[in-house]
């Protein structure tokens, strides 16, 4: 084995063979042999030894041995021996999916598990995918990826990151990785899955629990999905028909007619995870979700697509990747993707996307989980991909202002109001919901730096129309400016202070994303007693380059010091040779942030 494998590594993939035979469009055999060398306690994650079944498997072979570091076998685990659990426990009502798992606790590192699967499948929509390289900390002698096409149905492929790993191309349907070194994360990179080398396939027809399709394009496989997943699903009691269409009775536009419907649906349901109907993707019928007043994604999307369209409001069932990672349903190869459903409102020339899980988020809000990224419409007629709302830098837009009464002791009592929008909004709102002593700490917490901090009094204001939350914080805090002799030394950032800088890496190897650009802006009146008087203040600062912007000033009027500050951090993308200077753009805004005035008493 190479040495430089394990640099980095957790784990050493030895051997890895996946190979998937296609026997007919709702059969395929799939076989796999897996040897990992666990080296430290943090690997032992990437044996990877379990298999998902349900129905529609018929696992043939399952087993495993453990090898100790001298490579003699020291246990031999048979099927049967295997742990057996709900494949979401604990998240779930309903499920229909299993797994299967070895739990091993090992006594000595490093060690070695040769893991073998085979299995026979009717669930053909997607093929097995092949990540050579599975995760972080994880290195990879030899893996192989082969697919045998014994049917007559067309296979489609789509490779990713090849050429940048020297991957080998064996033949149409055959792949061999060799020697690739464990990957470390590093701040600010993008997500693992755009960086490594990836192969995944489909079947241009296909078998879901023996419904079968036609997947040739993001239009066909839509159009299967809609007629095979959704319609059916829709019908509504006669009761709720009548409510639904009163309440909207005097509504003049068809998004009046969705915000009474959404907020309709979040007062009557709440969110469960159910994994029931074809493969987890069918959608509980919207009868059943009144009934019982919960559901999924799916379930909760579908109820309120039924509900509008008893009022005459067009809406499309949306496949989404939810993540606060941003990402894409890859718009160049159909196939069953997606972990989440929303629902999109057609408005004019765009459209609203409505999040259906939540009882609290307004209408229309995507932030943070949903936002910025490319989806798949369900429409009767087939599939769609669009681009859910992408809320601008200067959208995301966190508004502090301050005014604060300082003694000659230097303690200070502040009333703060913060205005959140944006993803600051979704990154804001949730204290409301907590108790008061979360509360409390919450604040404590947020403003670390401020030694003695006492909190007098919250009051939040909610306001799902325009989407702003606002925080009303009174506070004081005893020395909060340092006193040294007749002068005391006062950090004028007092409540938005960026403290830490992005980390240091001496050799870079992976580029960097900012994902969603923000905007804040401070604007604090500080009091100060008649007795002192500035011996000397901070000098205006303004930095501009491309990865944001940051304007900080005092001015002075009378016994008032007015604090102005601006940072901007940019959305964009950048090669790991641009990294140093984003960091040293935010150890200025650190540093800048630190900045004091002194005070002295007056002669």
């Amino acid at each position: 084995m190479d040495s430089s494998l394990r640099e980095n590594a957790n784990a050493i993939v030895r051997q890895n063979d996946l190979s998937i035979e296609v026997l007919k469009y709702d059969k395929i055999l799939v076989k796999q042999r897996r040897v990992v060398t666990i080296l430290n306690s943090s690997g032992n994650s990437k044996v990877n030894a379990y298999l998902h079944y349900d129905e529609n498997v018929n696992i043939k072979k399952l087993e495993a041995i453990v090898y100790n570091a001298y490579g003699k076998e020291i246990k031999k685990i048979r099927k049967n021996k295997f742990s057996d659990a709900n494949a979401v426990d604990g998240f779930s009502l309903y499920s229909d999916s299993r797994i299967k798992y070895l739990d091993y606790t090992p006594t000595n590192y490093p060690y070695t598990i040769e893991y073998i699967e085979e299995y026979e499948t009717s669930f053909t929509v997607n093929l097995p995918s092949w990540y050579p390289l599975d995760g972080y900390y994880t290195s990879v002698e030899n893996s192989t990826y082969t697919i045998i096409n014994d049917s007559n149905v067309e296979i489609s492929l789509k490779t990713e990151n090849l050429e940048n790993y020297n991957i080998d191309v064996l033949s149409e349907y055959s792949f061999q990785a060799k020697n690739l070194k464990a990957i470390k994360p590093e701040q600010y990179s993008p997500s693992f899955a755009k960086i490594v080398p990836s192969v995944k396939a489909t079947l241009k027809e296909f078998s879901m629990k023996g419904v079968k399709g036609v997947n040739s394009n993001w239009q066909d496989f839509g159009k299967w999905m809609n007629d095979k997943l959704i319609a059916g699903t829709q019908e509504l009691p006669q009761a709720v028909k009548d409510e639904i269409k009163a309440l909207t009775a005097n509504a003049e536009t068809d998004i009046e007619k969705a915000k009474i419907v959404y907020n309709y649906m979040q007062d009557k349901t709440r969110y469960i995870s159910i994994q029931v109907g074809i493969g987890g993707w069918k959608p509980m019928l919207a009868s059943d979700v009144d009934r019982l007043g919960y559901g999924d994604c799916k379930g909760l999307t579908n109820y309120t697509m039924a509900l509008l369209q008893e009022v005459g409001v067009p809406s499309y069932y949306t496949v989404v990747y939810g993540d606060s990672n941003l990402r894409n349903i890859d718009d160049s190869f159909s196939s069953l993707q997606g972990n989440h459903v929303i629902l999109t409102v057609p408005n004019k020339s765009d459209y609203i996307f409505l999040e259906c899980t939540s009882q609290t988020v307004p209408f229309g809000y995507t932030a943070n989980f949903t936002d910025d990224r490319d989806v798949l419409l369900i429409k009767p007629e087939g599939g769609e991909i669009v681009r859910t709302k992408s809320y601008k830098t200067e959208e995301n837009l966190l508004d502090t202002k301050a005014t604060i009464k300082l003694d000659a002791e230097g303690s200070l009592e502040a009333q703060v109001v913060m205005n959140s929008y944006g993803t600051q909004y979704g990154s804001h709102e949730g204290v409301q919901n907590e108790t008061e002593k979360n509360q409390q700490l919450y604040y404590k917490d947020y403003w670390n730096y401020i030694n003695n901090l006492e909190i007098n009094s919250l009051d939040f204001t909610n306001n799902k129309d325009s989407i702003v939350f606002i925080e009303e914080v009174e506070l004081k805090a005893a020395r909060y400016a340092v006193k040294t002799g007749d002068r005391l030394l006062l950090q004028p950032n007092m409540f938005n202070r960026i403290e830490t800088a992005p980390k240091r890496y001496k050799d870079r190897n992976l580029p960097f994303e900012v994902e969603r650009g923000f905007t804040d802006i401070d604007e604090y009146i500080i009091e100060i007693p008649e007795t002192l008087e500035v011996e000397a203040t901070m000098n205006p600062v303004s930095i501009k380059n491309k990865f944001g912007e940051y304007i900080a000033s005092v001015s002075i009027e009378n016994n008032k010091l007015l604090y102005h500050r601006k940072f901007v951090l940019n959305k964009g993308a950048y090669t790991k040779d641009e990294y140093k200077e984003f960091r040293s753009f935010w150890l200025s805004v650190v540093k800048q942030d630190k900045s004091k005035i002194v005070l002295k008493t007056k002669p």
